[in-house]
């Protein structure tokens, strides 16, 4: 009499697990779904809800057992419907889309799941365009993510320009302030200068390099998904170039002559879908020495007058910090577009006002010193 072979044990417990965790997934979608005010929104969350049960039925038929409606939500699902009920359902995004990513990897090792990895390609994209506020399929792409070469260096620069001027300049006065030793002033100020700098150059680094990884990572796994869903591939890019107003006829032939290749697939898929240039990541070394330079070309300015020992050194710093200002203040308004004297007087307020509360801060604390010496 043949006997039946016995059920591997290793895969029922891997359905066991996918049945857990889309029931889980289904029951937060729904729960989102009830709280989100937008109808588009909720929509979006209830269509995400319904593609888990959808993928929680395929493992319970597995398992050969029924399924019960999604109710629970789980330990981290309880959180995360907490932080949206306070914040907002946007406030969850980001974790939804970790979650979708880890999901996505796993379903991908596993050939019985192949077609279900494919949805959760499909829930990730929903998720990025909620995120980006958008519910049509076609305008998940009509607003692209500016990718971070040089301007990432720029960026660094700007804010190391104004750091440095600012807190050098607050730190000079409050030190000023308690004492009328100029020695101990520039003393104060070269250090604060070296600290500062050195400080935001590591963190521009590591903010950069981890910015890169990231970004790395994403167009690796966009060379994936063109390996082995090419044909979804296409049907995104068909919906990007409808999104620039070519017809379906007109997307389709494109994106078929942009697929043929590859590596045209990845760098067109990078630009376009990801919002990255694949040649521009971003330099976390240039971001780090970029905001060095910077944060010291501003710091120096309010110190140099006790570098070179000049009469009223104080009044001369606090004159030649405020000119700083207005220039630094000025020409960024004008970079962006705005009133360059709306931004120098700006910049000037704030600059100044902290110098003041440092310089009065300081001259208490000189006070206090000086009575009990």
């Amino acid at each position: 009499m043949t006997q039946t072979a016995s059920p591997d044990p290793r895969r029922i417990a891997r359905y066991r697990k996918y049945l857990k965790s889309e029931l889980h997934a289904a029951a937060l979608y729904a729960a989102l779904a009830r709280i989100e005010n937008d109808p588009e929104r909720s929509k979006v969350f209830q269509e995400l809800c319904d593609s888990e049960i959808n993928h929680a039925r395929v493992w319970a038929t597995k398992l050969g057992i029924e399924m019960s409606p999604p109710t629970k939500l789980g330990f981290l699902g309880l959180l995360r419907f907490g932080l949206a009920k306070a914040f907002g359902t946007k406030a969850v995004i980001p974790l939804l889309l970790w979650e979708e990513s880890g999901e996505i990897r796993e379903y991908y090792a596993d050939p019985e799941a192949s077609d279900i990895a494919k949805d959760e390609r499909h829930h990730e994209r929903l998720l990025k365009g909620l995120a980006r506020g958008q519910t049509e399929p076609v305008a998940l792409w009509e607003e692209s993510r500016s990718a971070t070469g040089a301007s990432g260096n720029i960026r660094a620069a700007v804010l190391g320009m104004n750091d440095g001027l600012v807190s050098n300049f607050s730190l000079v006065m409050g030190v000023s302030g308690g004492t009328d030793n100029t020695d101990f002033i520039l003393l104060a100020g070269v250090a604060g200068l070296l600290a500062g700098a050195f400080s935001m150059a590591a963190g521009e680094y590591v903010s950069m390099r981890s910015q890169r990884d990231i970004y790395e990572h994403e167009i690796e796994k966009q060379r994936i998904e063109i390996r082995d869903w090419p044909d979804e591939e296409q049907a995104t890019l068909d919906l990007i170039y409808q999104s620039k107003g070519l017809t379906e006829a007109e997307a389709d032939l494109i994106s078929r002559r942009v697929m043929a290749d590859a590596e045209t697939a990845l760098d067109t898929m990078a630009r376009e879908d990801l919002g990255l240039d694949p040649n521009e990541l971003g330099s976390p070394w240039g971001a780090a020495f970029a905001s060095f330079a910077a944060f010291v070309g501003g710091a120096i300015v309010p110190i140099l007058p006790f570098l070179f020992n000049v009469g009223n050194s104080v009044i001369v710093s606090a004159a030649l910090s405020a000119v700083a200002l207005l220039l630094v203040g000025g020409s960024l308004a004008a970079a962006s577009g705005n009133r360059p004297y709306w931004g120098a007087l700006r910049m000037l307020l704030v600059g100044g006002l902290a110098a003041a509360v440092t310089y009065a801060i300081g001259t208490l604390v000189g006070v206090s010193v000086a009575e009990l010496g």
